[in-house]
């Protein structure tokens, strides 16, 4: 009966030790330490970036305006057009001069266009002369023309071309000869000209057969040019970069692609002289 009794006593207490409300367990929703998922980034940030370039000036009087894709400077190393080309303390590191980035003027460029053959001087207020050369420009004015009416003459010897340069790209000038785009240079910088491709004046029908290296001349009231062809692509007829400012003297000419409305030829050419 003891036996019995001990055993009915244990079933007790072990029925009991179940039967405690789940109220009474320890729950804790305490979340971890905040060093288990580490620190957040959500509300503060902070990156620091370590260059050893940092006395380099990044400002925009600085920057370059980089050379047109295909040009004879495209390739060299800190070729370009500044940016902000008129801020003197540019000027001063163009020229290799000191720049005094305390004592900047910004300096106007004067009423009569400067060229690379033509530059203006100025001098900043810690004393530095430097010479400041715009992208070269001749503008077309009446003393130019020749008594009949052109601006000059193309000679393409690979081709046998020669032919009178008149004013304007219109029908009536192309009918004439070749025709001076007047956006563009008419001597110093890019000078860019265009002729038909088929037709009794197919002057330009040729000149996708030129090859890098063949001669161009150019003959104008201010002298004669010899350029170097350096550049024969299809560009689509939208593209007018071909006919931006140049520093340097080249030649443009553009003309037309037989059945392929959308594409235009462009030879280009550098002066040699």
């Amino acid at each position: 009966m003891k036996k019995y009794l001990s055993s009915l006593l244990t079933v007790c207490l072990m029925l009991t030790a179940l039967c405690v409300p789940a109220s009474a367990l320890d729950y804790d929703f305490t979340g971890p330490d905040s060093g288990t998922f580490g620190e957040p980034t959500s509300d503060h940030t902070v990156y620091v970036a370590v260059r050893d370039d940092t006395n380099i000036d990044r400002s925009k009087t600085a920057a370059i305006i980089p050379p047109r894709f295909g040009s004879p400077t495209s390739y060299t190393l800190n070729a370009g057009e500044l940016l902000t080309p008129n801020l003197v303390n540019q000027t001063a590191q163009t020229t290799g001069a000191a720049a005094n980035t305390s004592t900047g003027v910004t300096v106007m460029p004067p009423s009569t266009l400067a060229t690379p053959s033509n530059p203006f001087t100025v001098t900043t207020t810690n004393g530095v002369t430097g010479s400041y050369a715009a992208a070269g420009y001749t503008s077309v004015t009446s003393d130019l023309y020749y008594s009949g009416g052109h601006l000059g003459t193309l000679s393409i010897p690979a081709i046998g071309l020669t032919v009178k340069v008149y004013q304007g790209t219109d029908n009536a000038t192309l009918a004439k000869g070749a025709g001076h785009f007047t956006d563009t240079s008419v001597w110093d910088g890019n000078v860019a000209i265009a002729a038909h491709n088929r037709g009794v004046n197919n002057h330009f029908g040729k000149i996708h057969t030129l090859n890098v290296g063949d001669k161009v001349t150019y003959t104008t009231k201010l002298g004669t040019r010899s350029y170097e062809v350096y550049s024969v692509a299809k560009i689509p007829v939208d593209d007018l970069s071909v006919l931006n400012d140049s520093a340097e003297n080249i030649i443009t000419l553009v003309t037309c692609v037989m059945d392929q409305p959308s594409y235009r030829w462009c030879v280009q050419a550098k002066a040699t002289a």
